[in-house]
């Protein structure tokens, strides 16, 4: 499990925090990385007994620094509201604290109700549970009536709105220099936005706004990269969830809902982007200019950008390139881009005349795009100062450089791990490459890892219907299963291998049983040559061949002799079959034949002339139906 809102996600979380919230408040230690430091004793003491918790550290060093740093973003804050809350509840003879302000330090501040409860303790204060419970409750309700109201429009600035902003409303263009720093802005509202009018104070809770704000951390969605979401705070007022950020002529607007308090023009708010969502963000933009790089480098320069996507679960990067990439190239691809984390390079940036920076001899830009003027250069592993002494060297045709104006991580080693997961054609000449970092290509490799597992202890499965399944349900999940390009490619070499063997055997059994039944009647017929029919059950898997190549064999050697065969030694999966020779047909009729046998045995039966071919259900009743297949066949046929 991972620290989040749900189940044992949850009681990680909290225990985390508690622990975040002692360490700070009692040791004097600032978090962000404590927990992950302690870690590797812990895991040397525990790992015989739990030798998982040593496969992927940099995982779970990972999930506990983005809980570190996400929690020390509002702990303070929190601190300091809890404080005030607290000190008005001792002014009451109940001594509880409310429980609409427990919901509020919890949706707010991210703080466990067990841990609001530990503190108010401390203080000797109880917390009212009820009260939390039911402000709970109505947050929720507002917050799935909030989601209707939007009918999944969103809101959006049209040129009409952006011109009364302008103009009318004189305001400047949204200062959002902040969206590259990780701390909390002190923003003040300039314009509410309700889709069709501007209004001086909203109050509303559930209906989805746009806000304005002199300035902003939030990174509104462009170049590529997906809008951040957090929130904006009033402590102990008022709370506005922004869902979404977009840039219209220069003005951000945060667009959301209203969940408590209220909103007006001047007010000063905190504004808080979501931690948890920019940090995969960030992992995955960096890790789409180390991709188009190793493209450069694998399949050569005149591989161009032709679109990409960065969300928070995946990156896409759309390039020119008239044919798939082959295995080899795929690898190579994968494997420069884990060799630039693993070198732990740093990212540098720097604002520069968009005609300098177009003479930088490796740099990568999207043909038809326009740039400002100065323009955002990233670079990866040099500092762009040292590329602009001598911008045309080729020496930069080693780092990847682009203009860029998204978020980025510091360190190449922060994005741990990169793995493409996907590689497809979307149009002539356009190639589609679809990858995963952090912590989510650390999931794809546990599911390949699992999936191979899955493989082996089906490899080791004796031959049988039960291996037969478990190959199919294998064959079925390996066609949907999102993991890496490269390793579905080998697992299905793997699993294809392990398909025929059982093929193979399956086919040579099939073989020996269909001569176990030729036998078998050859016998019958040679030892009991005045006999006229043979009715018996072979205990052998279902094997309709191995009955049509006995009754070809009589046919071919013109036996006037009757045949009625049984196989099969699992409930439902019964096979029999009837041949009578056109010579006796007037005395006996296969399909009369079959009849008697499915009175005991069930299912259903066909066929026409003198073949007769029906599946049967009842294994237990087997012998039973042989012995009266030949009691009906000894009473039509012995003279």
């Amino acid at each position: 499990g991972v620290p989040n809102n749900d189940g044992r996600g949850y009681v990680l979380r909290r225990i985390l925090r508690r622990g975040a919230r002692y360490v700070r408040k009692y040791m004097n230690y600032e978090i962000g990385s404590f927990f992950s430091k302690l870690a590797p004793t812990l895991i040397e003491q525990v790992k015989d007994i739990f030798p998982e918790v040593e496969k992927d550290t940099a995982y779970l060093f990972e999930i506990l620094n983005e809980e570190e740093v996400s929690f020390a973003k509002t702990l303070d804050r929190g601190e300091v509201l809890f404080e005030k809350y607290a000190k008005a509840a001792k002014n009451t003879n109940e001594k509880i604290l409310n429980g609409t302000n427990v919901w509020r330090l919890y949706d707010t501040f991210g703080f466990p109700v067990d841990l609001t409860r530990l503190m108010a303790e401390e203080n000797g204060l109880k917390i009212d549970e009820e009260g939390f419970e039911l402000a709970k409750k109505e947050s929720y309700e507002a917050s799935k009536k909030g989601g209707k109201n939007k009918d999944t429009s969103l809101l959006k600035l049209d040129v009409h709105a952006i011109s009364h902003v302008s103009t009318e409303l004189s305001l400047p263009k949204t200062d959002d220099s902040f969206k590259y720093g990780l701390e909390n802005v002190n923003s003040e509202v300039l314009a509410i936005y309700d889709g069709q009018n501007f209004n001086d104070e909203i109050s509303e809770v559930g209906k989805q706004y746009g806000i304005i704000l002199d300035k902003t951390p939030f990174y509104a969605e462009q170049g590529g990269q997906e809008y951040d979401t957090g929130k904006l705070v009033i402590d102990g007022e008022t709370e506005f969830n922004v869902t979404n950020v977009q840039v219209y002529g220069g003005y951000v607007l945060h667009t959301g809902q209203l969940v408590e308090g209220s909103l007006k023009l001047g007010s000063k708010v905190i504004s808080s982007y979501d931690e948890l969502r920019r940090f995969p963000l960030r992992n995955n933009h960096t890790g789409t200019h180390m991709l188009n790089y190793a493209l450069m480098s694998t399949v050569g320069s005149d591989v161009d950008q032709k679109g990409s996507l960065v969300a928070p679960e995946k990156l896409r990067f759309d390039f020119s390139h008239k044919k798939a990439l082959s295995f080899e190239e795929l690898v190579k691809v994968e494997d420069i881009v884990n060799e630039q984390i693993k070198q732990n390079m740093q990212i540098y940036y720097k604002e520069v005349s968009l005609d300098l920076a177009k003479r930088i001899s490796s740099l990568r830009a999207v043909f038809g795009e326009t740039y400002p003027d100065p323009v955002r250069v990233v670079s990866v592993g040099k500092p762009v100062e040292d590329m602009l002494v001598n911008p045309e060297s080729e020496e930069w045709k080693n780092y990847s450089v682009e203009f860029c104006g998204g978020t980025h991580v510091s360190k190449t080693g922060e994005i741990k791990q990169f793995v493409i997961i996907e590689e497809s054609g979307i149009a002539k000449g356009i190639r589609r490459i679809v990858a995963v970092s952090g912590s989510e290509a650390l999931e794809v490799q546990r599911l390949a890892t699992e999936y191979d597992a899955h493989l082996d202890q089906a490899a080791n499965m004796p031959t049988s219907p039960e291996k037969e399944k478990k190959l199919k349900e294998l064959g079925v999940s390996l066609k949907t299963l999102q993991i890496s390009t490269i390793q579905k490619q080998n697992l299905v070499t793997k699993f294809n291998t392990i398909e025929k063997v059982m093929k193979d055997e399956l086919k040579l059994r099939a073989k020996k049983d269909t001569q176990l039944v030729l036998d078998l009647v050859s016998k019958h017929f040679t030892e009991n040559e005045e006999v006229k029919y043979f009715a018996a059950h072979v205990d052998i898997p279902t094997n309709s061949k191995a009955i049509t190549e006995a009754i070809n064999v009589l046919k071919k050697n013109k036996s006037e002799k009757v045949l009625y065969l049984i196989t099969g030694n699992e409930e439902n999966k019964l096979g029999h079959a009837c041949y009578v020779p056109d010579s006796l047909l007037e005395t006996v009729k296969p399909q009369d034949v079959t009849a008697k046998s499915s009175e005991l045995i069930g299912g259903k039966t066909g066929g026409k002339g003198n073949i007769v071919q029906g599946n049967g259900l009842k294994l237990s009743e087997v012998e039973k139906a042989v012995e009266a297949v030949n009691e009906l066949l000894a009473s039509k046929l012995t003279i």
